[in-house]
C-alpha cells in the first residue's frame, strides 16, 4: 500500500506539472534579426516613469474640492501631451508589468514564481537595444534588465531592500529618494567629462522606479489619504525632474517623457487578478514626437469615466501595456525588441506621414519574423504528414502583403499602408498563438486518459481490497495471460518512437507514457470489473440510480462552490437539515442540534465579505475572548476529572492560554504602532515568530486522549491564526472546530445506528494507541459520505473567508505582526500557513473520525482521492485560455488548487497523524500510551 500511495503521489505531480507544459511555456523564440525604422527619430532621448501600482482612476480623477491630485500631469494632458489607459494582462504584478513595458511581450505566469531579480528566460529589452539606460529604483525590479542586457550599458541605482518597509513612517521617501539620486547624478555628471559625454549620446534612455504608491497601497489602501498624497509628491517630483531635463539640455526639444504604471491595486490594497482597477493603468506621453492634445466633442467607450474625471473633451487614446514598448522604441530610434508583440499606436506620434507608415510597416516585420521562426522550429520537430501549417498566414500571403505595403509606401498611400501593417501584425500575432499551443491537444488527451485510468484503477482497488461489495461473487481463478502485457510492452514503444522521431521534449515521453503502465494495471484487474457487474445487477436499479445522482450533485456542488461561493453556504445547510431525515434525531437530539447549529454557523462566512476588504481588529479581539473563555470552560471541565487530568497537562494549557493572550496583545500594539507610522516593534516581532514556531511541538506535550490532544491543537493554531487575522476570519477556525467535534460525535452514533460497532465514549479513545489490524472493518455506503463530508470541509476550509483562487485575495496586511518589510516568498509562505491552518484542524478532525470509526485511513483516504481526482477532471476540462483575463487566469487556479489540495492532503495527512499520535514529555521519557 505504502507502494501505491507514493506512486500515486508521483502520479499526481505528474497531473499537476502538465499545466505548466500545457498553457505555461514560455512564448519566446529566437533566432530573429533585429528591425528598426530607417527614418531618424525624432528624440535623442527617453524618461520614462514607472509609479509602481497606480490606478488610472485615482490619478485621473478630480478630489473632493474638484481638483486634481496630479496637476503637473493633468496640465499635460490638457495642454502638452497625448493620454489614455494602458490595459495590463494577468498577472498584475511588478514583473511581468516592467517586462510588457520595457520588453513588449506578456511573460507566461510562472516566470513570477522562479524571482523577481532573476530572468528565468532571455529576453530582449528596450534598454538592451538602446546606447545606454540608466535607472533609479527598487533593487526587486532594476536588476533583471541589467542582467539580461549585452554588454555593460545598463546602469542601475537602487536603495537598499530594507527601505521597501509596509509599516514605515513615510514610504515617500521611496520616491523622494529616486527624485534626489537622479538630481544628484546630473549635477555630478556636469563635472565627469566621461558621463557627460555619454548623456549627451542619442538612443539614451532614463528609468525612474517609483515604488512609493504601491508600498502606501498595501499599507493603507488605495482611498488612504497617505495613498492619494503620495500621488501628490510624485507630480511634484516628475514636475521638478521634467525642468531639470529641460534646462540641462538646453530646451532642444529631443527629450521625450513617458508616464504610466506596471499595474493597479484592488480597493483592499493587493494585486495580481484580473479585476479593472488593477488592469487599468494611466499612461500619459508628452515631449519629442508625441501629439499634442487633441479636443474633440465626443468619444466612444465601453466606461463611463471620462465625464468623471472631465477629461471628455481631450482624445483618449487607449493601449495594451505590451504596445508602449515599440512607442518608445520608435520615438527613439533603436530596434523594436525582438520578442515584442506590441502593436505601435501611430496616434501617438507625432511626426511625418511616412515616418508612421515606415514605423509600423517596420513593426510589422518584426512581429513576421517571430511567426516564421516559430513555424520553423514546430515544422522541423514534426512529421511531415502531421504537420498542419497556419492556413491564413500562407507563404504567399506574407510575400502579397509586404509587396503591397512597399507599393504602397511607394505611391504615399500612407494610411493603406498602417491598415495593411495592423492586419498582418494581428496575422502574425494569431499565428504565434497557433504554433504556441500547436501540442495542446495532445498533451491535454493523454493527460485526461492517464487520469480517467487513474480513478478507475483506485477504485476498483477500493472495491477489491476494502469493501464487501464483490464478496460471495463466484470467481474463477483464470491463469494470466501473456497477451496483456505483450500488448501494452508494444504500445509502450510506439508511443515513445512517435515521440523520438519528433524530438519531442523529455517531458511529452512522461505524458505519452504514463498512461500505458496505468492503463495496464487497470486491465489486469478486468476480473475484479466483471464480479462489480455482477454485484450490481442484484441490486434494484432505482436505488443504484438514485445513489449515483446524490454522488453526482454532490461533486457538482464542490465545483460550483469554487465559482459561487454561496454553493458553500447551501451545502452546509443541507447537512444541517441531514439529521432531521435520519434516525439520528431520535437517538442523538443534543448532538443533532449541535450538528444544525454550528453547520448554520458556518455556512454564514461564505456570504461575507472576501477577507482583507473590511479590516476590524476588534473581531480580531473578540475572536480571541472567545477562545479565553472556550479554554477556561474545558479546562475546568477537565480539572473535575482529576484521575486523568494530571498537573503537567495543566501547565500546557495554561501555556497555550498565555500564547493566545500574547497574540492579542502582540496584534493590537502592531495594529497601534503601524497606524502611528512608527513600524513593527522587535519585541512583536520576536513573539510572532515565537508564536508560530512553538505550535507545532506544544500540542505534542498534552494528552493522546482525543477531545485534549484536539483542542491542544485548537488552541496553538488558534494563536498563530490571530496573529495573520485582520477581520471576521479570526472567528472562522473556532466554528469550523466546533462542527469538527461534533462531527466526530455524530458519526459515532451514526455508526452504532447502522449496528457496525459498539460505541465507545470520546473520553477512553485514545489517538496512540495500536490499533491491531483485525479491528478495521470494510468499508460500507455510507462510507462514501463520510469521505465527501471530508472534502466538503476542506473545500469550505480554502474558500470559508475569501475565493483565494485569485491572487488580489491575499492581503499583505496579514503578515504585519511577522514582517512589515517587502519579502514577497517570506509574505506568500506565511499566508500560505495561514490558509492551511483551517485546513490542518480539519484533518486532525478526520483522524478521529476514523479512529472512532474503526475504519483504516488507506481505504477512507482512497475515497476522498477519487472524489478529489474526479473534481481535477472537470477542472481540466474547464481550463481555458480565451476571454476575459480574469476568467483565464481563475480557470487555471482552480485546477492548480484542486490538484494542489489532493498532493497536500498526502502531506497534511501525515501532518495530523504526526499532531494527534506522537507524545512529547516535558521531562524524562515518552511515555506510550495503549488501550
Amino acid at each position: 500500500m505504502l507502494l501505491f500511495f507514493t506512486l500515486g503521489l508521483l502520479i499526481h505531480f505528474v497531473f499537476f506539472a502538465s499545466i505548466f507544459d500545457i498553457y505555461f511555456t514560455s512564448p519566446l523564440v529566437h533566432g530573429m534579426t533585429p528591425q528598426f525604422t530607417p527614418l531618424p527619430p525624432p528624440a535623442r532621448r527617453l524618461v520614462l516613469f514607472v509609479a509602481d501600482g497606480l490606478r488610472a482612476d485615482t490619478l485621473y480623477e478630480l478630489d473632493e474640492n474638484g481638483t486634481s491630485r496630479a496637476p503637473f500631469i493633468r496640465n499635460i494632458i490638457m495642454h502638452e501631451g497625448s493620454w489614455g489607459i494602458s490595459h495590463t494582462r494577468v498577472p498584475t504584478e511588478s514583473r511581468p508589468g516592467h517586462v510588457a513595458l520595457i520588453a513588449g511581450f506578456y511573460e507566461d505566469v510562472s516566470a513570477v514564481a522562479k524571482g523577481w531579480k532573476e530572468n528565468p528566460v532571455e529576453f530582449d529589452s528596450l534598454f538592451n537595444e538602446s546606447k545606454y539606460t540608466w535607472s533609479w529604483g527598487s533593487p526587486d525590479i532594476l536588476p533583471m534588465f541589467a542582467k539580461g542586457a549585452s554588454g555593460d550599458h545598463v546602469y542601475t541605482y537602487s536603495y537598499d531592500a530594507k527601505r521597501e518597509d509596509f509599516g514605515a513612517q513615510d514610504a515617500t521617501k521611496l520616491d523622494t529618494w529616486v527624485f534626489d539620486n537622479v538630481k544628484d547624478f546630473f549635477h555630478h555628471a556636469r563635472n565627469n567629462q566621461s558621463l557627460f559625454s555619454k548623456i549627451n549620446e542619442e538612443k539614451i534612455v532614463f528609468f525612474l522606479h517609483l515604488l512609493g504608491i504601491d508600498t502606501n497601497g498595501h499599507a493603507h489602501r488605495p482611498s488612504s489619504r497617505d495613498y492619494k498624497d503620495n500621488i501628490k509628491k510624485v507630480d511634484d517630483g516628475v514636475k521638478e525632474i521634467v525642468s531639470m531635463f529641460n534646462h540641462f539640455y538646453g530646451n532642444d526639444g529631443k527629450t521625450t517623457f513617458i508616464f504610466t504604471s506596471d499595474h493597479g491595486m484592488t480597493d483592499w490594497g493587493s494585486h495580481g487578478a484580473g479585476h479593472p482597477s488593477e488592469t487599468l493603468t494611466p499612461l500619459v506621453t508628452w515631449g519629442a514626437g508625441i501629439n499634442y492634445p487633441q479636443r474633440v466633442s465626443a468619444q466612444q467607450f465601453d466606461d463611463s469615466v471620462l465625464k468623471e474625471w472631465r477629461l471628455e473633451n481631450w482624445k483618449r487614446l487607449d493601449v495594451n501595456q505590451a504596445d508602449i514598448a515599440p512607442l518608445m522604441t520608435s520615438l527613439i530610434g533603436v530596434p523594436f525588441p525582438l520578442n515584442s508583440v506590441g502593436i505601435l499606436p501611430v496616434d501617438y506620434l507625432n511626426n511625418t506621414d511616412l515616418f508612421k507608415a515606415e514605423s509600423m510597416f517596420t513593426n510589422a516585420v518584426q512581429i513576421l519574423e517571430q511567426f516564421k521562426v516559430k513555424m520553423t522550429q514546430k515544422k522541423e520537430v514534426t512529421l511531415p504528414f502531421l504537420f498542419t501549417p497556419f492556413k491564413l498566414l500562407s507563404d504567399s500571403k506574407q510575400f502579397n502583403i509586404l509587396r503591397k505595403a512597399r507599393s504602397y509606401i511607394k505611391h504615399r498611400k500612407f494610411d493603406e499602408v498602417v491598415s495593411l501593417c495592423k492586419e498582418l501584425i494581428h496575422l502574425a500575432l494569431k499565428g504565434l498563438s497557433y504554433y504556441h499551443t500547436y501540442d495542446r491537444f495532445f498533451l491535454g488527451i493523454n493527460v485526461v486518459i492517464g487520469f480517467v485510468g487513474w480513478i478507475s484503477y483506485a477504485s476498483l482497488l477500493i472495491i477489491k481490497s476494502h469493501s464487501n461489495l464483490i464478496k460471495g461473487v463466484s470467481k474463477e481463478v483464470k491463469k494470466p495471460s501473456h497477451l496483456l502485457p505483450c500488448s501494452f510492452v508494444a504500445i509502450g514503444i510506439l508511443v515513445a518512437f512517435f515521440l523520438l522521431i519528433q524530438a519531442c521534449p523529455w517531458t511529452y515521453y512522461v505524458y505519452g507514457l504514463l498512461p500505458v503502465p496505468i492503463w495496464y494495471a487497470v486491465l489486469r484487474e478486468f476480473q475484479v470489473v466483471q464480479d462489480l457487474v455482477t454485484s450490481l445487477l442484484t441490486y434494484p436499479l432505482s436505488h443504484f440510480v438514485g445513489y449515483l445522482l446524490v454522488f453526482t450533485l454532490g461533486i457538482e456542488v464542490l465545483v460550483l462552490s469554487f465559482f459561487y461561493r454561496y454553493m458553500l453556504t447551501a451545502g452546509l445547510t443541507a447537512f444541517a437539515v441531514w439529521p432531521f431525515l435520519t434516525r439520528l434525531w431520535t437517538r442523538a437530539k443534543v448532538t443533532s442540534l449541535s450538528w444544525a447549529f454550528f453547520s448554520v454557523l458556518l455556512a454564514v462566512f461564505p456570504l461575507m465579505p472576501v477577507v482583507g476588504r473590511k479590516p476590524d481588529i476588534s473581531l480580531v479581539m473578540g475572536a480571541g475572548l472567545l477562545v479565553l473563555l472556550l479554554s477556561l470552560c474545558v479546562v475546568t471541565s477537565l480539572m473535575k476529572r482529576k484521575d486523568s487530568f494530571r498537573k503537567e497537562e495543566l501547565l500546557v494549557h495554561l501555556l497555550q492560554v498565555l500564547s493566545t493572550v500574547l497574540s492579542m496583545y502582540v496584534v493590537y500594539s502592531t495594529q497601534s504602532s503601524l497606524l502611528r507610522k512608527q513600524g513593527l516593534p522587535l519585541m512583536n516581532q520576536i513573539i510572532s515568530w515565537a508564536t508560530l514556531a512553538s505550535s507545532l511541538f506544544v500540542p505534542l506535550l498534552s494528552s493522546p486522549a482525543v477531545f485534549q490532544r484536539l483542542f491542544s491543537i485548537l488552541l496553538s493554531l488558534m494563536s498563530t491564526y490571530l496573529l495573520l487575522s485582520t477581520g471576521y476570519e479570526a472567528v472562522f477556525p473556532l466554528v469550523l472546530s466546533c462542527l469538527m467535534f461534533v462531527w466526530i460525535n455524530i458519526e459515532q452514533e451514526t455508526l452504532q445506528q447502522s449496528g457496525v460497532c459498539c460505541k465507545q465514549k470520546l473520553t477512553s479513545i485514545q489517538f496512540s494507541y495500536n490499533t491491531d489490524i483485525t479491528q478495521f472493518r470494510q468499508l460500507y455506503l455510507d462510507d462514501i459520505r463520510r469521505a465527501f463530508f471530508l472534502v466538503f470541509f476542506l473545500v469550505t476550509a480554502f474558500f470559508g473567508t475569501g475565493n483565494i483562487a485569485s491572487i488580489n485575495s491575499f492581503d499583505l496586511a496579514s503578515v504585519y505582526c511577522f514582517l512589515t518589510v517587502f519579502s514577497p516568498f517570506m509574505m506568500g509562505a506565511l499566508m500560505m500557513w495561514k490558509i492551511l491552518i483551517p485546513f490542518v484542524l480539519v484533518m486532525c478532525a478526520f483522524e478521529a473520525v476514523q479512529l472512532t470509526t474503526q475504519l483504516s485511513s488507506k481505504s477512507l483516504f482512497l475515497i476522498v482521492l477519487v472524489i478529489s481526482d474526479i473534481m481535477a477532471l472537470h477542472f481540466f476540462f474547464l481550463v481555458k485560455d480565451y476571454g476575459s483575463w480574469l476568467d483565464i487566469g481563475t480557470s487555471i487556479s482552480h485546477y492548480v488548487i484542486v490538484m494542489s489540495m489532493t498532493i497536500f492532503l498526502v502531506f497534511l495527512n501525515g501532518l495530523a497523524q504526526l499532531l494527534t499520535t506522537k507524545k512529547l514529555r516535558l521531562c524524562g521519557k515518552p511515555k506510550s500510551h495503549f488501550m
